[in-house]
């Protein structure tokens, strides 16, 4: 059957083998892994004495029956129950509940639809069998495409295809063919296979992945396999892994393989991971041989064993089996084809935002539908909330304005008019100025909502000048952007700003007067999109991957590049003020960093930037104002930070700047963004030689590179996957190296 249908942090799958020691697994997926495949998976160098003694082997290891006397009474020791103690005597689970959640999250919205049943008594007739196999493959073939559409690639056919099988080394069918020739009692499952160009000849180290099917896999009335189904599930592991050291081109790990067992109610993984360069191929019992080696040199992982098609036939979609059928198709894949373009973790986060957009959802339906109109408690329900000012905790102590989830404001936009929006929430990192809300208009939409210091509060408190920058000048400078017609989708969008229109009767003199009413002229600002900012990411997360830093590095060089279009700075570059975004549509979660919190921008030579000890270039701390290159070294800063880098506490700008001049000086940034990515260690030392210096930075030329490391795109068009500005900047190409390493000192 062939599908209607490229290559960041996968989790690992712990275990034991299954004679008591229970090794840790060489061939596990790591989380640092940047092939997709264990660091740690090698292929050993097969001399033509070795490949003909493994080929013979291979030739010889067909006897399945002799393969269970050697393995069965070692698999019923170590597989169960310990009798004495009551503890499980085999392997921790293949996968963990933290594992198999994060996934479930990640593939929440995917759509799995199963069309053929699985039929209840699979060998009561002949018909039934059809309809098991026709079960199975519409199965694996939803599964492989739904991951393969969400992870790697939204369009185009995944390069996979799904046969039966008679035995080891058996020719294979498609399932109408193998049904139509009458062979249909001899197939033992389905494989699915990688497809190999335009060669239409099929072999077994094509094989990404084994389903075998049985009429019965438990073992008598326990919920757990049977002796039986373990052996033949490594049997054909053992065939397969061999295939693979023997073939030419080696584009699959080497070294694991995961078999799936299924019989018509029941399903479960077992995973079969070795080197076979320790398998003793000269001896005259192949069987003896083998079992020798699973026992003291691979290494078997078993899942629990789980309800996958309910009484009608229908998959569980959702609960533990089918979850661990995916999990491990995913691994599959991945040691198949590489990293999918799309973590499990990154589409998992987006949940949090899922989950807010349901509560809007739910909270409308519950206004429009309720008997009793939805309200805040204490609050009255008009549109329009006033308070008691004499026990409001907004003025007491203090005029700044902060807001309550539920409130309405009225906003006066004097571009377009008036304006309702409904507050949601306060957004992380406790700024109780920055808050989540809804347009009364649109209200499916969560927007970001800047409250600035009441005008009269201007002057006392430098708390209220970072106000004013955060409100009045950001709203400024995003306009100015907009007036010049630079438009992207890695910068802030202005939805609306104007100023509060408070309940009550206003007696100011004039539009742009005030009264004495606490809200009156307070400015507001409302964006879109809403995110979370990177430190709160990192704390919560910990360091990106490479794919993620890559990915960042990227969308802020887009924003910076747009902006720069207009002769504009950000000029306060830090985690705090970047925000990642999940930008939804249907099935599709691609994410965005986009630079936010643009009031301390650079406009012109008199304009002062933000000054942060730990992300300011050195030209800023030192002078107080920006070189070309300013923010591109921030962004070095924010690409070490979010990477896991160290960076000490500063507590003075002296020490800040020795700190980068050291930094610069022993290369350190660059060794650790090395690690990480050779593309971004290119990048900071492509900064490094413009700090300090006239020479503004060439965002076509990165822009272009890490295109092709996030997208696979040499440019910006293909994939459509950065939106070009009306206007492009072509800049010129810098000298090689015209500063200095010591950060522009």
């Amino acid at each position: 059957m062939k599908f209607g249908f490229v290559r960041n942090d996968l989790d690992s799958s712990p275990g034991q083998s299954l004679d008591g020691s229970f090794r840790k697994s060489n061939s596990v997926i790591s989380t640092h892994s940047v092939s997709g495949v264990s660091s740690s998976s090698k292929y050993f160098q097969t001399s033509r004495r070795v490949y003909k003694g493994l080929k013979d082997f291979g030739r010889k290891f067909i006897d399945q029956e002799l393969f269970n006397q050697s393995l069965d009474n070692w698999i019923s020791e170590n597989y169960g129950v310990d009798q004495v103690t009551g503890e499980q005597t085999v392997l921790k689970p293949l996968f963990l509940t933290d594992e198999l959640r994060k996934l479930d999250l990640a593939l929440e919205g995917v759509l799995f639809q199963q069309l053929f049943r699985m039929p209840c008594s699979p060998l009561a007739s002949k018909s039934a069998k059809e309809d098991v196999y026709h079960a199975l493959e519409d199965f694996l073939h939803v599964i492989v495409n739904g991951l393969w559409r969400t992870f790697w690639r939204k369009s185009g056919p995944p390069p996979f295809s799904l046969s039966c099988f008679h035995h080891p080394g058996s020719k294979f069918y498609a399932a109408e063919k193998a049904i139509l020739r009458g062979r249909l009692e001899e197939l033992r499952g389905l494989a699915l296979i990688s497809e190999n160009g335009n060669n239409l000849k099929v072999h077994w180290n094509q094989v990404v992945e084994l389903v075998l099917f049985r009429q019965n896999i438990l073992s008598g009335n326990e919920l757990k396999l049977s002796v039986s189904t373990i052996c033949e599930a490594l049997f054909y592991g053992v065939h397969i892994l061999i295939s693979r050291c023997l073939r030419k081109s080696r584009t699959i790990s080497d070294d694991s393989v995961f078999i799936v067992v299924f019989d018509s109610k029941f399903g479960a993984v077992i995973k079969l991971g070795g080197d076979l360069s320790k398998l003793e191929l000269n001896t005259g019992d192949p069987y003896q041989s083998m079992a020798h080696w699973i026992k003291c040199h691979a290494e078997v992982l078993l899942s629990s064993v789980e309800t996958i098609w309910n009484r009608l036939g229908n998959a569980n979609w959702g609960d533990l089996g089918t979850l661990q059928v995916l999990l491990a198709t995913f691994y599959s894949i991945v040691q198949c084809n590489g990293p999918p373009r799309k973590s499990i973790s990154s589409l998992a986060s987006a949940h949090s935002l899922r989950l807010q957009k349901r509560r809007i959802e739910c909270r409308l339906a519950e206004n429009e539908n309720a008997k009793i109109p939805y309200q805040q408690d204490g609050y009255q329900h008009g549109e329009i909330v006033e308070l008691d000012h004499s026990d409001n905790p907004l003025v007491k102590n203090t005029t700044h304005l902060k807001l309550r989830q539920g409130e309405i404001l009225l906003l006066e936009d004097q571009q377009q008019g008036q304006k309702s929006f409904q507050i949601q929430e306060s957004f992380i990192g406790g700024n109780y100025f920055l808050y989540g809300a809804i347009s009364l208009d649109y209200p499916t939409q969560l927007l970001t909502l800047y409250v600035g210091a009441h005008p009269s509060r201007l002057e006392p408190s430098w708390e209220d000048m970072s106000l004013w920058y955060q409100v009045q000048r950001q709203t400024k400078v995003l306009n100015i952007l907009k007036h010049q017609g630079v438009s992207s989708k890695y910068l802030p969008e202005v939805i609306a700003s104007g100023r509060i229109l408070h309940p009550g009767p206003c007696k100011k003199q004039s539009p742009s007067g005030r009264c004495d009413h606490p809200r009156c002229g307070t400015p507001i600002l409302v964006t879109l999109p809403v995110g979370e900012p990177l430190s709160y990411i990192v704390a919560r997360d910990g360091p990106f991957s490479s794919d993620d830093a890559l990915r960042c590095c990227r969308d802020c060089l887009v924003a910076l590049r747009s902006a720069a279009t207009a002769s504009v700075q950000h000029g306060d570059i830090s985690p705090e003020n970047i925000i990642r975004v999940f930008n939804m549509q249907g099935t599709r979660h691609k994410v965005l960093y986009i630079p936010v919190s643009w009031g301390r921008a650079v406009l012109e030579d008199r304009d002062s930037p933000a000054i942060n000890l730990q992300f300011s270039s050195s030209h800023a701390l030192q002078h107080g104002k920006l070189c070309p290159a300013s923010d591109a070294e921030s962004l070095v800063y924010l690409l070490f930070f979010v990477t896991g880098g160290r960076m000490h506490p500063q507590d003075s700008i002296e020490s800040a700047l020795q700190w980068r001049e050291k930094s610069w000086a022993t290369r350190s940034i660059q060794q650790h963004l090395g690690e990480v990515s050779p593309l971004l260690k290119a990048f900071s030392d492509y900064v490094d030689s413009l700090c300090g210096t006239p020479y503004p930075v060439d965002y076509d030329i990165w822009v272009k590179r890490l295109n092709r490391a996030v997208d696979g795109s040499g440019s910006a068009d293909r994939g459509k996957m950065i939106e070009e500005v009306a206007m492009t900047l072509r800049l010129e190409n810098v000298a090689e190296s015209s500063g200095t390493s010591g950060g522009g000192t």
